[in-house]
């Protein structure tokens, strides 16, 4: 550094030079809330990440056997005494066949994931006169009540009414080459037999479903 005149000439070696130990330069003091900024964005990215693997978590994971989110329905819950519990928001279930064969005897497996029919008057529940409520066998979702049970002499467990409407849902069927209407498990998909329109009072209904659908459970009255 030199004058020069009446300028002060400053060598160009000298210029922008800053002693590290005095702080930092300009570029540093620039970029520092951007780095800061970056850093919490990715932490909060992972946050959330976080709390959403945990909620899926306690949801039972994923229903759908190809990995997609889980679809839920709405279904009515029944004690084993037959009370109406509440309506609820259930994950439905979702499997390969695979994994229903490894839960299912093949009979079960046949009638509820093939759309099969038992043969007339082999199934255990035809004859069945207990009083309890009968569930899908394949995910235990309350479909029908010993309550509306009834003899048809079809040769199939028949009931005038499921427990609740909405536990059950209905497709057209036409695999016979006549119209059918196809009664399943609003849960998981389950085929459990047809609806026809020539059941008693007071629907005039009768559900004609598979003993190999259905899982029993006798009713159990709630202590006095």
């Amino acid at each position: 550094m030199f004058w020069k005149g009446r300028r002060l000439v400053i060598p160009p070696q000298a210029r922008c030079r800053r002693d590290p130990s005095k702080g930092v330069n300009r570029r540093t003091f620039l970029a520092a809330p951007l780095a800061f900024a970056g850093a919490w964005l990715w932490s909060d990215a992972k946050g959330r990440d976080g709390r959403g693997a945990l909620a899926d978590s306690r949801g039972g994971g994923s229903a759908s056997a190809n990995g997609s989110a889980p679809t839920y329905v709405k279904l009515v819950e029944f004690a084993s005494s037959g009370k109406r519990k509440g309506t609820v928001m259930a994950e439905k279930v979702v499997k390969t066949d695979a994994e229903w064969q490894k839960l299912l005897t093949p009979e079960q497996f046949e009638v509820t994931r093939k759309k099969g029919t038992e043969r007339a008057f082999t199934g255990k529940y035809v004859n069945n006169h207990e009083k309890g409520i009968y569930r899908c066998v394949c995910c235990g979702n309350a479909l029908f009540s010993s309550d509306t049970k009834f003899e048809s002499g079809t040769g199939w467990p028949s009931f005038w009414a499921p427990i609740a409407e909405q536990n059950v849902r209905t497709e057209t069927d036409v695999s016979l080459g006549i119209k059918r209407v196809e009664v399943l498990c609003k849960k998981c998909d389950a085929h459990l037999g047809h609806v026809f329109d020539d059941g008693p009072p007071p629907t005039h209904l009768r559900y004609c479903m598979n003993s190999a659908a259905l899982d029993f459970a006798k009713r159990e009255d709630p202590p006095k």
